[in-house]
């Protein structure tokens, strides 16, 4: 089975939001109640969504943060995924722990 890449939270977040109903950065992170620093990292793909601020934005614009927090959570099992090759780790045997 082939995995697509899916987006970052934060690219839908400002397309969808953001940009699609005309804001800035800053303007949206006042509506937010949040930094610009702190909106902006989000929305660069710089830092996870948090069940805080998905919250914030389905109280503001109306997504709803289960939705929200599942693009966050397949982002995540698709970037963990690229990585396990490098993670080297044995399946547990009982019957070699004793």
């Amino acid at each position: 089975m082939t995995m697509h890449n899916p987006p970052h939270p934060g690219e839908v977040i400002r397309t969808e939001i953001v940009e699609a109903n005309g804001l800035t950065v800053t303007r949206a992170a006042r509506v937010l109640g949040v930094s610009r620093q702190a909106l902006s990292g989000l929305l660069n793909a710089n830092v996870d969504l948090t069940g805080d601020m998905a919250l914030r934005i389905e109280k503001a614009f109306g997504p709803k943060m289960e939705t929200l927090m599942g693009m966050q959570s397949a982002y995540d099992i698709f970037q963990a995924r690229k990585r396990a090759g490098k993670i080297h780790v044995r399946r547990y045997d009982p019957a070699l722990s004793a």
